[in-house]
């Protein structure tokens, strides 16, 4: 009997009756499907009629390669090696630099104690003088020859090298590892800690390394392609793409900052080395990380090159950089602050003391003014005045556009020279009992003259104690010594009560009061009648 299919339908009876009970079966089993819901529906074998339907899917666009750019960049970064440094003198304490956020030890690997001796990354980590700090971990040793390292980049053909000056600070012999293999003796031309940049120019008289330059354009934009390229952890030559994520960060470092954040991977061993942008131009010389873990977390900060570039060529010239100085203590605007002022916006730089014999107190500047434009260009905050300034040469005469009195006015001078960094001590003075009662002004705080209060002069109030719930709260403390509210010098509880009043009946919301804690005095406001 032939086992073939009969096609033919000449079928049994007995055949037709299974094939009922097999349709029935099957429409059974789509109730049920039906009855546990869409979910069920989705994994049923589509009915035999169905057309199935082709999908092409839009091809999805091809991401950047670099390998062009990296081919031309990559022989003019180098990784520079400093021998003799005095750990004292070097921020960071070893190659990292600035760092913002709590770390975990220079160098620490999270979790690298956990794995066995024997593991290949414990071992790899171990060749480059990494070693595990973690809990119970082996702790790293110290360096035997006071080594550190860092990255940077030639700018010319005859040897120039820019890195950070927190790479070379304190070290005596200074080494350059070319892309070639080759290692150079260097000497430092000059350095500026304010803004962590350092020269270096290689021994000798060949004159044909190859260099890159510094953008020109200046329009590196929030979303551009970057490229990182240095030497993390002693690996020269590493290579990391990311973007601008922001641009103008200021991240405490000094008066002067002005980063880019961008989020290529950057870890120790990168500072002084550049970042590019996809038409092989250095926009800028990295130099901080904010890393809680100590390794990259997407957060590294940048010197834009429009700062390198100047700051550079100061180096080259001079071997040193010397800034402009006005000789006052200033301060940003606050809302509140321009409120009090009378100022439309918040912005400018708040003149919180002229210091004595210095160019700004001789052209007329004191406490309470507000410098709004520096030859006709707006000062934006504290920071862009010192930038303005500093970015001048000493002797270079300026006009100066301040706010006082409610008008604008203008006053020329002179620039003097920016001295070494002085560092102002916050020590809070000695609230000590003056052995009268304390007088409870409508700020909220409590207060006596400051000629009762030992160490704190014959001027001004001292506080004494600030009420939790007033106006005053988190914004003064207790040793703090108010010199002025509003417009008048105070020496008395009645002085402060008087300037309230005024400023009440003048429509103001809140005052100003210049105030001195430790060495430095600045201006706060503070709104009125919450006391």
């Amino acid at each position: 009997m032939s086992t073939e299919p009969d096609f033919n339908f000449k079928t049994p009876r007995s055949a037709l009756l299974r094939g009922r009970k097999t349709l029935l079966v099957s429409a059974l089993a789509l109730g049920v499907a039906g009855a546990l819901g869409g979910q069920a529906l989705t994994t049923a074998v589509a009915p035999a009629f169905a057309q199935s339907t082709e999908i092409n899917p839009a091809p999805a666009p091809a991401l950047p390669s670099f390998s062009g750019i990296i081919e031309r960049v990559k022989p003019a970064v180098v990784s520079v090696r400093v021998k003799g440094v005095d750990p004292t003198k070097v921020a960071g304490g070893d190659d990292s630099g600035p760092q913002q956020g709590p770390q975990s030890g220079p160098g620490s690997i999270p979790g690298l104690d956990q794995l066995p001796d024997d593991h290949p990354l414990k071992r790899f980590f171990k060749q480059f003088g990494q070693q595990g700090e973690g809990q119970g971990g082996p702790k790293r040793s110290p360096r035997k020859f006071g080594m550190s390292q860092g990255s940077g980049f030639f700018i010319s053909a005859d040897g120039y090298v820019v890195t950070n000056n927190h790479v070379v600070q304190g070290g005596q012999d200074v080494e350059v590892l070319t892309d070639g293999g080759d290692t150079l003796k260097a000497k430092v031309v000059g350095t500026d800690s304010r803004t962590d940049l350092a020269l270096l120019k290689i021994d000798g008289a060949k004159k044909d390394f190859p260099f890159v330059k510094f953008d020109s354009a200046k329009d590196t934009k929030v979303g551009d392609w970057v490229l990182a390229v240095g030497n993390p952890f002693g690996l020269g030559g590493t290579v990391t793409a990311g973007i601008v994520s922001a641009r103008g960060r200021d991240i405490g470092a000094g008066p002067y900052d002005d980063f880019l954040q961008i989020d290529a991977a950057v870890n120790h061993g990168n500072s002084g080395g550049p970042t590019f942008n996809l038409k092989g131009e250095v926009v800028g010389v990295n130099t901080a990380i904010y890393s809680p873990s100590g390794g990259n977390v997407g957060i590294a900060f940048s010197i834009p090159s429009e700062v390198a570039s100047d700051i550079v060529q100061k180096l080259k010239s001079e071997g040193k950089v010397a800034r402009g100085y006005i000789g006052v203590q200033i301060q940003p605007v606050t809302e509140d602050i321009a409120d009090s002022l009378g100022l439309k916006k918040a912005e400018g730089a708040l003149v919180a003391e002229a210091q004595k014999g210095t160019p700004g107190e001789q052209a007329g500047l004191k406490s309470g003014d507000t410098i709004l434009k520096v030859n006709g260009e707006t000062v934006e905050a504290a920071r862009d005045l010192s930038r303005k300034i500093g970015g001048m040469a000493p002797g270079t005469k300026v006009q100066l556009t301040y706010w006082r009195d409610g008008r604008e006015q203008t006053t020329e001078l002179t620039l003097g020279k920016l001295p070494e960094t002085q560092e102002a001590s916050l020590k809070t003075p000695d609230d000590e009992d003056s052995g009268e009662p304390s007088a409870n002004v409508k700020l909220g705080i409590q207060v006596t003259p400051a000629s009762k209060v030992a160490g704190s002069g014959d001027k001004g109030l001292v506080v004494t104690g600030v009420d939790d719930d007033g106006s005053a709260a988190g914004k003064l403390e207790s040793g703090d010594l108010i010199l002025q509210v509003g417009d008048r010098e105070v020496s008395s509880a009645r002085d402060v009560t008087a300037s309230l009043d005024a400023a009440q009946k003048g429509g103001k919301k809140s005052v100003l009061l210049r105030v001195k804690r430790g060495d430095a005095t600045r201006f706060v406001a503070i709104e009125i009648g919450r006391g």
